[in-house]
């Protein structure tokens, strides 16, 4: 599931363009309607074309809308809905160009580094003069350029008329087909843009989720203030859902909390899963200060600031590491100390905001939401430290060096990420507290030097899919087989790399216990799968063992039964046990094997040995299926040759 986000100045038309793209009217407050603006967030849907590269046939996609107010006072209500977007649907209108609200918009999405967009240049209908509309074209393809929009394509359009709306929904499904797909990592977020009740239902909150699955009876937290409750049902765009995917818009229906325990920048996670902060070290990057900017100033240490994060705000105050100012287009690392806690992560982008008068300075990412104390200013080790955090969050270079070499020992995944030692043990214990990475075999610390393999939770979603495949598909070209052999199936698993034997078991031991394997004496096969004959095939295996049983110690050899009813029947009652084989060309029936067993042991109990011709006259058979008895039961260890009679052993 994708969602769009609307940006662009107030009155450019960004609420009349969702209305005429989705057949949603995106204000829902009476206020909002009255003013003919938007104040807070809308939320719409649309049904997308497939993308000119889908192959044919392919579905289309439902995405998700969101619309954002773009009047200088309700900013802080756009930050809100900017930050789980796929994608921007940026607005501009052609009678007026780029305004101011536009140009702070555009450097927003470029500091959150929202990568895909389509620029609508709406109300084209009401442009007349001529070469007017190519020179706002012009206009705003230079205000892109620099900014993670600048390959934006730039389509006119006419929300009154309908002109070029088709255009648009082609162009943003190519855009949407080429972004990144949302990862699942397994710990879902959501944060909170809205709370209400529905009469009947209770407390419903909503928004986008990120980073993992949401299921019905989930028991989940909200943070801050650690409310614990459970999901009772799940919506996405008003249709009830089972689950909810990374992406996608949700509301969900709470048990047990009401709407005034919470409020917009909570956070709905699974229990324990997140902890708030309000300290963070970041990476700051300010607004480059550029003609007809609305916000472009430098930022001082200890300079009070709004910060805001996904749907939370607070105020904060910067500690600059590394210098005393940044300038406008520069960059450089802080602290920031918030005035009240959030949940964020490593990894998490953010605006800070000038309080009064209401500018955006710049913004950045989270490098560490959790950094052991307040670090001294001018400290180059404290920089080195935070520069290696940079390169992804602890937890994404760990993960990354291991699956480069999955799976692997965590040893070697802790020299490719680079990692102090310290902070490597710390992350590691979390990342296998949290079921990210999968230890296979028993771990002690230091977890960092350990050569004990391991695997990644993603690394092993993609084993357990390619295992569960390769046993389908085997069972679908062998449907007459029990299963695959043990070596075969590691050998077809691990292609071109070597797993040693334990690697391979503990593997399949971790496949069984999530019930995506099963194993039945030396063959291994999917749980509940079964040898099933056709009706052709029963009649023959019916015909095979009426004949045994019409000469039950003179059966029909191996040949003869492949012959009466395929090779791969006899196999498949073999492996049954219905039919025992004895040597290369002697089968018998189970029931039939068990009485010769029993007589002859009954017999040498008797007169003390037994030879192979006593067997073949005890049983009318010829001394072919004598032999083929006696041999077998030695084979067994339950008789012993002494000269040419047997005994017991």
């Amino acid at each position: 599931m994708r969602v769009i986000g609307t940006a662009g100045h107030v009155d450019h038309g960004k609420s009349s363009l969702v209305l005429a793209l989705t057949g949603i009217d995106p204000d829902r407050l009476r206020e909002e309607k009255e003013r003919q603006m938007t104040i807070d967030l809308g939320f719409a849907w649309l049904t997308l074309p497939p993308p000119a590269d889908a192959p044919a046939g392919a579905p289309a996609e439902q995405v998700g809308v969101i619309d954002v107010p773009g009047h200088i006072d309700f900013i802080k209500n756009m930050l809100a809905g900017v930050g789980g977007i796929d994608a921007a649907l940026f607005v501009v209108a052609a009678d007026e160009g780029m305004m101011p609200q536009t140009r702070e918009h555009l450097a927003i999405l470029d500091l959150l580094q929202v990568q895909a967009g389509v620029v609508a240049l709406t109300k084209t209908d009401v442009v007349s003069e001529e070469g007017w509309l190519e020179l706002v074209e012009a206009d705003v393809h230079d205000s892109l350029a620099g900014t993670s929009l600048a390959n934006a394509a730039i389509v006119p359009v006419s929300a009154r008329t309908g002109a070029g709306l088709e255009e648009l929904k082609r162009i943003l499904a190519d855009v949407l087909a080429q972004a990144p797909v949302r990862r699942d990592r397994g710990q879902p977020r959501l944060p909170i843009d809205r709370a209400f009740s529905v009469a009947g239902f209770g407390t419903v909150v909503t928004g986008t989720l990120s980073d993992g699955v949401f299921r019905v009876g989930d028991e989940v937290e909200i943070v801050p203030g650690h409310l614990r409750t459970r999901i009772r049902t799940l919506q996405t765009h008003k249709r009830a859902v089972e689950r909810g995917l990374p992406g996608s818009r949700l509301a969900i229906n709470l048990t047990g909390v009401h709407p005034d325990q919470l409020a917009r920048g909570m956070v709905v996670g699974r229990p324990g899963a997140l902890r708030t902060t309000d300290l963070l070290d970041v990476r700051m990057r300010l607004v480059a200060d550029q003609t007809g900017t609305a916000a472009a100033m430098r930022l001082r240490h200890n300079q009070m600031v709004d910060f805001f994060s996904g749907a939370a705000e607070a105020p904060a105050r910067v500690r600059l590491l590394s210098a005393e100012e940044i300038g406008p287009g520069g960059t450089g690392w802080a602290q920031l100390r918030l005035d009240s806690a959030v949940a964020v992560v490593a990894g998490d982008r953010f605006i800070i905001r000038q309080p009064s008068p209401s500018l955006t300075i710049g913004g950045g990412q989270v490098v560490n939401p959790h950094p052991a104390r307040r670090w001294r200013r001018f400290q180059p080790q404290v920089i080195a430290q935070l520069e290696t955090l940079a390169r992804g969050t602890p937890e994404d270079l760990l993960l990354h060096a291991l699956a480069a070499g999955e799976p692997g020992s965590l040893k070697t995944a802790v020299e490719r990420s680079g990692l102090p030692a310290a902070a490597a043990e710390a992350t590691l214990a979390r990342l296998i507290a949290e079921g990210q990475i999968l230890p296979l075999g028993v771990v002690q610390p230091p977890l960092a030097a350990s050569a004990t393999l391991a695997i990644s939770l993603e690394g092993w979603r993609t084993l357990a899919g390619r295992l569960a495949d390769i046993l389908d598909d085997y069972h679908g070209q062998f449907p007459l087989r029990p299963g695959i052999g043990r070596e075969e199936l590691k050998s077809r698993v691990q292609g071109r790399e070597r797993w040693p034997p334990k690697l391979f078991n503990e593997l399949v031991a971790r496949a069984a216990s999530e019930e995506i394997v099963a194993e039945t004496g030396d063959y291994l096969h999917r749980p509940g799968f079964r040898i099933t004959f056709t009706a052709e095939q029963q009649t023959r295996v019916d015909a095979l063992l009426a004949a045994f049983r019409r000469q039950p110690y003179t059966p029909p050899s191996m040949a003869e039964s492949a012959a009466m009813a395929d090779a791969e029947i006899v196999s498949a009652l073999m492996y049954a046990g219905t039919l025992v084989r004895l040597s290369e060309d002697v089968l018998f029936l189970k029931e039939t094997y068990d009485e010769i067993v029993s007589r002859i042991v009954a017999y040498i109990r008797e007169k003390g040995s037994m030879t192979v011709a006593q067997v073949r006259d005890a049983f009318n058979a010829s001394r072919k299926y004598a032999l083929a008895i006696m041999e077998h039961l030695d084979e067994r260890k339950i008789t012993r040759r002494v000269g040419d009679e047997r005994v017991l052993r």
